[in-house]
Protein backbone atom coordinates (compact mmCIF):
# COMPACT_ATOMS: atom_id res chain seq x y z
CA UNK A 1 0.00 0.00 0.00
CA UNK A 2 1.17 3.54 -0.64
CA UNK A 3 0.01 7.11 -0.06
CA UNK A 4 1.10 9.91 -2.40
CA UNK A 5 0.63 13.63 -1.72
CA UNK A 6 1.73 16.08 -4.40
CA UNK A 7 1.64 19.89 -4.28
CA UNK A 8 2.45 22.18 -7.20
CA UNK A 9 4.43 25.12 -5.79
CA UNK A 10 5.09 27.06 -9.01
CA UNK A 11 3.44 26.98 -12.43
CA UNK A 12 4.84 30.06 -14.15
CA UNK A 13 2.10 32.20 -12.54
CA UNK A 14 -0.49 30.39 -14.68
CA UNK A 15 -3.00 29.82 -11.90
CA UNK A 16 -2.47 33.33 -10.54
CA UNK A 17 -3.22 34.94 -13.90
CA UNK A 18 -6.16 32.61 -14.53
CA UNK A 19 -7.66 33.67 -11.19
CA UNK A 20 -7.14 37.34 -12.05
CA UNK A 21 -8.78 36.79 -15.42
CA UNK A 22 -11.82 35.22 -13.75
CA UNK A 23 -12.23 38.28 -11.53
CA UNK A 24 -11.99 40.53 -14.58
CA UNK A 25 -14.67 38.50 -16.33
CA UNK A 26 -16.93 39.05 -13.31
CA UNK A 27 -16.33 42.81 -13.53
CA UNK A 28 -17.03 42.63 -17.28
CA UNK A 29 -20.45 41.12 -16.60
CA UNK A 30 -21.20 43.91 -14.08
CA UNK A 31 -20.35 46.64 -16.59
CA UNK A 32 -22.44 44.92 -19.25
CA UNK A 33 -25.39 45.09 -16.85
CA UNK A 34 -24.67 48.79 -16.19
CA UNK A 35 -24.55 49.47 -19.92
CA UNK A 36 -27.87 47.70 -20.46
CA UNK A 37 -29.52 49.58 -17.57
CA UNK A 38 -28.49 52.94 -19.00
CA UNK A 39 -29.64 52.04 -22.52
CA UNK A 40 -33.05 51.03 -21.15
CA UNK A 41 -33.41 54.29 -19.16
CA UNK A 42 -32.40 56.42 -22.18
CA UNK A 43 -34.79 54.62 -24.51
CA UNK A 44 -37.58 54.94 -21.95
CA UNK A 45 -36.98 58.70 -21.65
CA UNK A 46 -36.99 59.10 -25.43
CA UNK A 47 -40.23 57.13 -25.74
CA UNK A 48 -41.89 59.12 -22.91
CA UNK A 49 -41.04 62.61 -24.13
CA UNK A 50 -41.58 61.75 -27.81
CA UNK A 51 -45.08 60.56 -26.97
CA UNK A 52 -45.63 63.76 -25.01
CA UNK A 53 -44.73 65.74 -28.12
CA UNK A 54 -47.13 63.60 -30.21
CA UNK A 55 -49.96 64.47 -27.80
CA UNK A 56 -49.18 68.18 -28.01
CA UNK A 57 -48.79 68.10 -31.78
CA UNK A 58 -52.23 66.50 -32.14
CA UNK A 59 -53.76 69.03 -29.74
CA UNK A 60 -52.29 71.98 -31.65
CA UNK A 61 -53.40 70.64 -35.04
CA UNK A 62 -56.92 69.97 -33.77
CA UNK A 63 -57.10 73.54 -32.50
CA UNK A 64 -55.76 74.78 -35.83
CA UNK A 65 -58.45 72.90 -37.78
CA UNK A 66 -61.16 74.33 -35.51
CA UNK A 67 -59.86 77.87 -36.09
CA UNK A 68 -59.84 77.43 -39.88
CA UNK A 69 -63.30 75.86 -39.78
CA UNK A 70 -64.65 78.92 -37.99
CA UNK A 71 -62.83 81.18 -40.41
CA UNK A 72 -64.23 79.33 -43.42
CA UNK A 73 -67.78 79.67 -42.03
CA UNK A 74 -67.23 83.34 -41.29
CA UNK A 75 -65.74 83.98 -44.73
CA UNK A 76 -68.66 82.24 -46.42
CA UNK A 77 -71.03 84.66 -44.72
CA UNK A 78 -68.80 87.62 -45.61
CA UNK A 79 -68.65 86.42 -49.23
CA UNK A 80 -72.43 86.36 -49.37
CA UNK A 81 -72.50 89.92 -48.05
CA UNK A 82 -69.92 90.97 -50.61
CA UNK A 83 -67.30 91.91 -47.99
CA UNK A 84 -64.60 89.60 -49.43
CA UNK A 85 -63.87 88.16 -52.84
CA UNK A 86 -64.19 84.57 -54.02
CA UNK A 87 -60.40 84.41 -54.04
CA UNK A 88 -60.29 85.20 -50.32
CA UNK A 89 -62.83 82.49 -49.60
CA UNK A 90 -60.88 79.99 -51.71
CA UNK A 91 -57.78 80.76 -49.62
CA UNK A 92 -59.73 79.96 -46.44
CA UNK A 93 -60.97 76.66 -47.83
CA UNK A 94 -57.49 75.75 -49.06
CA UNK A 95 -55.99 76.50 -45.64
CA UNK A 96 -58.67 74.40 -43.95
CA UNK A 97 -57.89 71.44 -46.21
CA UNK A 98 -54.17 71.82 -45.45
CA UNK A 99 -54.85 71.94 -41.71
CA UNK A 100 -56.98 68.79 -41.95
CA UNK A 101 -54.15 66.99 -43.76
CA UNK A 102 -51.70 67.96 -41.01
CA UNK A 103 -54.20 66.72 -38.42
CA UNK A 104 -54.32 63.29 -40.10
CA UNK A 105 -50.52 63.14 -40.02
CA UNK A 106 -50.49 64.12 -36.33
CA UNK A 107 -52.99 61.36 -35.50
CA UNK A 108 -50.86 58.75 -37.28
CA UNK A 109 -47.73 59.97 -35.50
CA UNK A 110 -49.54 59.63 -32.17
CA UNK A 111 -50.50 56.04 -32.98
CA UNK A 112 -46.87 55.26 -33.81
CA UNK A 113 -45.73 57.02 -30.64
CA UNK A 114 -48.11 54.97 -28.52
CA UNK A 115 -46.91 51.71 -30.09
CA UNK A 116 -43.28 52.67 -29.57
CA UNK A 117 -43.96 53.62 -25.94
CA UNK A 118 -45.71 50.31 -25.22
CA UNK A 119 -42.91 48.35 -26.92
CA UNK A 120 -40.15 50.00 -24.88
CA UNK A 121 -41.92 50.53 -21.55
CA UNK A 122 -43.93 47.30 -21.65
CA UNK A 123 -47.21 48.82 -20.45
CA UNK A 124 -50.17 50.69 -21.92
CA UNK A 125 -49.41 54.26 -22.90
CA UNK A 126 -50.97 57.09 -20.83
CA UNK A 127 -53.68 59.34 -22.21
CA UNK A 128 -51.61 62.47 -21.72
CA UNK A 129 -48.06 63.47 -20.82
CA UNK A 130 -46.93 66.75 -19.30
CA UNK A 131 -44.01 67.99 -21.39
CA UNK A 132 -43.18 70.58 -18.74
CA UNK A 133 -42.27 67.78 -16.32
CA UNK A 134 -38.50 67.60 -15.96
CA UNK A 135 -36.75 64.95 -13.88
CA UNK A 136 -34.18 66.26 -11.41
CA UNK A 137 -30.88 64.99 -12.74
CA UNK A 138 -27.35 65.54 -11.45
CA UNK A 139 -25.96 67.22 -14.54
CA UNK A 140 -22.24 67.92 -15.11
CA UNK A 141 -21.42 71.63 -14.90
CA UNK A 142 -18.88 71.77 -17.74
CA UNK A 143 -17.57 69.79 -20.69
CA UNK A 144 -14.34 69.05 -18.81
CA UNK A 145 -16.34 67.65 -15.89
CA UNK A 146 -18.48 65.55 -18.23
CA UNK A 147 -15.39 64.19 -20.02
CA UNK A 148 -13.67 63.39 -16.71
CA UNK A 149 -16.74 61.47 -15.50
CA UNK A 150 -16.95 59.56 -18.79
CA UNK A 151 -13.28 58.54 -18.57
CA UNK A 152 -13.91 57.04 -15.14
CA UNK A 153 -17.31 55.34 -15.28
CA UNK A 154 -18.52 55.05 -18.89
CA UNK A 155 -19.55 51.36 -19.24
CA UNK A 156 -18.47 51.09 -22.89
CA UNK A 157 -15.01 52.39 -22.02
CA UNK A 158 -14.71 50.13 -18.97
CA UNK A 159 -15.78 47.11 -21.01
CA UNK A 160 -13.04 47.84 -23.55
CA UNK A 161 -10.55 48.36 -20.70
CA UNK A 162 -11.42 45.01 -19.13
CA UNK A 163 -11.27 43.32 -22.53
CA UNK A 164 -7.71 44.62 -22.84
CA UNK A 165 -6.78 43.43 -19.33
CA UNK A 166 -8.20 39.96 -20.01
CA UNK A 167 -6.14 39.76 -23.20
CA UNK A 168 -3.01 40.67 -21.18
CA UNK A 169 -3.77 37.96 -18.62
CA UNK A 170 -4.18 35.44 -21.45
CA UNK A 171 -0.74 36.49 -22.71
CA UNK A 172 0.76 35.95 -19.24
CA UNK A 173 -0.87 32.50 -19.08
CA UNK A 174 0.52 31.61 -22.52
CA UNK A 175 3.99 32.77 -21.49
CA UNK A 176 3.70 30.78 -18.27
CA UNK A 177 3.25 27.62 -20.33
CA UNK A 178 6.75 28.25 -21.74
CA UNK A 179 8.30 28.71 -18.30
CA UNK A 180 9.31 26.24 -15.61
CA UNK A 181 7.00 24.58 -13.14
CA UNK A 182 7.87 23.04 -9.80
CA UNK A 183 6.16 20.61 -7.49
CA UNK A 184 6.93 18.73 -4.29
CA UNK A 185 5.62 15.28 -3.38
CA UNK A 186 5.60 13.00 -0.38
CA UNK A 187 5.04 9.25 -0.68
CA UNK A 188 4.78 6.64 2.04
CA UNK A 189 4.80 2.91 1.21
CA UNK A 190 4.01 -0.08 3.40
CA UNK A 191 4.90 -3.62 2.46
CA UNK A 192 3.15 -6.35 4.45
CA UNK A 193 5.43 -9.11 3.20
CA UNK A 194 6.73 -10.73 6.40
CA UNK A 195 9.86 -11.90 4.66
CA UNK A 196 10.94 -8.27 4.14
CA UNK A 197 13.15 -6.36 6.53
CA UNK A 198 11.76 -3.46 8.59
CA UNK A 199 13.37 -0.95 6.20
CA UNK A 200 11.77 -2.68 3.26
CA UNK A 201 8.34 -2.79 4.90
CA UNK A 202 8.08 1.00 5.46
CA UNK A 203 9.48 3.54 3.01
CA UNK A 204 9.03 7.32 2.87
CA UNK A 205 10.06 9.53 0.02
CA UNK A 206 10.06 13.32 -0.43
CA UNK A 207 10.73 14.50 -3.97
CA UNK A 208 11.01 17.92 -5.59
CA UNK A 209 10.38 18.08 -9.35
CA UNK A 210 11.18 20.92 -11.75
CA UNK A 211 9.89 20.82 -15.33
CA UNK A 212 10.86 23.16 -18.15
CA UNK A 213 9.32 22.57 -21.57
CA UNK A 214 11.96 22.80 -24.30
CA UNK A 215 10.05 21.97 -27.47
CA UNK A 216 6.41 21.10 -28.10
CA UNK A 217 6.23 21.35 -31.85
CA UNK A 218 5.86 25.15 -31.69
CA UNK A 219 2.42 24.93 -30.07
CA UNK A 220 3.24 27.02 -26.98
CA UNK A 221 5.20 29.61 -28.97
CA UNK A 222 2.29 29.93 -31.38
CA UNK A 223 -0.09 30.49 -28.43
CA UNK A 224 2.11 33.33 -27.17
CA UNK A 225 2.19 35.03 -30.59
CA UNK A 226 -1.58 34.70 -30.90
CA UNK A 227 -2.06 36.18 -27.42
CA UNK A 228 0.29 39.10 -28.26
CA UNK A 229 -1.64 39.91 -31.42
CA UNK A 230 -4.89 39.82 -29.42
CA UNK A 231 -3.46 42.30 -26.88
CA UNK A 232 -2.50 44.66 -29.71
CA UNK A 233 -5.97 44.34 -31.22
CA UNK A 234 -7.71 45.03 -27.89
CA UNK A 235 -5.42 48.02 -27.32
CA UNK A 236 -6.48 49.52 -30.66
CA UNK A 237 -10.15 48.86 -29.84
CA UNK A 238 -9.73 50.50 -26.42
CA UNK A 239 -8.04 53.60 -27.93
CA UNK A 240 -10.80 53.87 -30.55
CA UNK A 241 -13.62 53.58 -27.99
CA UNK A 242 -11.85 56.06 -25.70
CA UNK A 243 -11.75 58.64 -28.52
CA UNK A 244 -15.36 57.88 -29.46
CA UNK A 245 -16.57 58.32 -25.87
CA UNK A 246 -14.89 61.74 -25.74
CA UNK A 247 -16.52 62.73 -29.05
CA UNK A 248 -19.94 61.45 -27.95
CA UNK A 249 -19.66 63.32 -24.66
CA UNK A 250 -18.68 66.56 -26.42
CA UNK A 251 -21.56 66.18 -28.88
CA UNK A 252 -24.02 65.45 -26.08
CA UNK A 253 -22.77 68.47 -24.12
CA UNK A 254 -23.18 70.70 -27.19
CA UNK A 255 -26.67 69.37 -27.87
CA UNK A 256 -27.65 69.88 -24.22
CA UNK A 257 -26.54 73.51 -24.22
CA UNK A 258 -27.97 74.36 -27.64
CA UNK A 259 -31.32 72.77 -26.75
CA UNK A 260 -31.54 75.06 -23.72
CA UNK A 261 -31.03 78.04 -26.01
CA UNK A 262 -33.60 76.76 -28.49
CA UNK A 263 -36.11 76.25 -25.68
CA UNK A 264 -35.76 79.86 -24.55
CA UNK A 265 -35.96 81.15 -28.14
CA UNK A 266 -39.07 79.16 -29.03
CA UNK A 267 -40.77 80.30 -25.81
CA UNK A 268 -40.26 83.90 -26.91
CA UNK A 269 -41.38 82.99 -30.44
CA UNK A 270 -44.59 81.44 -29.12
CA UNK A 271 -45.42 84.43 -26.94
CA UNK A 272 -44.98 86.82 -29.87
CA UNK A 273 -46.97 84.59 -32.26
CA UNK A 274 -49.90 84.41 -29.80
CA UNK A 275 -50.00 88.20 -29.41
CA UNK A 276 -49.74 88.77 -33.17
CA UNK A 277 -52.41 86.22 -34.03
CA UNK A 278 -54.84 87.57 -31.46
CA UNK A 279 -54.45 91.11 -32.78
CA UNK A 280 -54.64 90.22 -36.47
CA UNK A 281 -57.70 87.98 -35.97
CA UNK A 282 -59.50 90.67 -33.99
CA UNK A 283 -58.78 93.28 -36.65
CA UNK A 284 -59.93 90.94 -39.43
CA UNK A 285 -63.18 90.06 -37.62
CA UNK A 286 -64.03 93.72 -37.06
CA UNK A 287 -63.72 94.44 -40.78
CA UNK A 288 -60.39 96.28 -40.82
CA UNK A 289 -57.94 96.30 -43.69
CA UNK A 290 -56.45 92.94 -42.66
CA UNK A 291 -56.66 90.41 -45.48
CA UNK A 292 -57.58 86.73 -45.42
CA UNK A 293 -54.00 85.87 -46.38
CA UNK A 294 -52.63 87.76 -43.36
CA UNK A 295 -54.94 85.82 -41.04
CA UNK A 296 -53.90 82.51 -42.62
CA UNK A 297 -50.22 83.41 -42.32
CA UNK A 298 -50.70 84.46 -38.71
CA UNK A 299 -52.37 81.18 -37.76
CA UNK A 300 -49.74 79.18 -39.63
CA UNK A 301 -47.01 80.99 -37.70
CA UNK A 302 -48.86 80.32 -34.44
CA UNK A 303 -49.09 76.60 -35.18
CA UNK A 304 -45.40 76.49 -36.09
CA UNK A 305 -44.49 78.34 -32.87
CA UNK A 306 -46.55 75.96 -30.73
CA UNK A 307 -45.11 72.81 -32.30
CA UNK A 308 -41.58 74.26 -32.23
CA UNK A 309 -41.87 75.01 -28.51
CA UNK A 310 -43.24 71.54 -27.75
CA UNK A 311 -40.42 69.97 -29.78
CA UNK A 312 -37.88 72.13 -27.94
CA UNK A 313 -39.29 70.90 -24.61
CA UNK A 314 -38.95 67.31 -25.78
CA UNK A 315 -35.44 67.81 -27.17
CA UNK A 316 -34.18 69.56 -24.03
CA UNK A 317 -35.51 66.80 -21.75
CA UNK A 318 -33.98 64.06 -23.91
CA UNK A 319 -30.67 65.94 -24.21
CA UNK A 320 -30.25 65.75 -20.41
CA UNK A 321 -30.67 61.98 -20.41
CA UNK A 322 -28.41 61.64 -23.46
CA UNK A 323 -25.64 63.64 -21.79
CA UNK A 324 -25.74 61.46 -18.68
CA UNK A 325 -25.77 58.35 -20.87
CA UNK A 326 -22.68 59.57 -22.75
CA UNK A 327 -20.80 60.03 -19.47
CA UNK A 328 -22.04 56.70 -18.12
CA UNK A 329 -23.85 58.29 -15.17
CA UNK A 330 -27.45 57.54 -16.17
CA UNK A 331 -28.57 55.41 -13.23
CA UNK A 332 -31.93 55.27 -11.49
CA UNK A 333 -30.26 56.62 -8.36
CA UNK A 334 -29.34 59.73 -10.35
CA UNK A 335 -32.99 60.48 -11.24
CA UNK A 336 -35.35 62.17 -8.82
Amino acid sequence: HSVLVEQKIFDGFGNYNTLKKSKLELDYAKFELDKLEQEVILNAAKAYYSLGYNFKNLEFNQSNVELFERQAESDRARLERGEISLTDFAQSESSLAGAQAKLITARNELISGRKNFEKIIGSKSPEEIDLTFSAKLRMPTSLDTATSIAEQINPRLNLAKIDLEIAKKNLFVARGDLGPSASISYEKKKNYDLSSTVDEREQEEVKATVKWPIFQGGKNLSSVKKAKFLVEEKQLVFDDISDQVKIDTANAWTTYNSSKGVLDATAAQLKAAEIANEGITLEYDTGSSRTTLEVIQSRTLLLDARTSYAKAQKDFAISQFSLLASTGDLYLDNIK
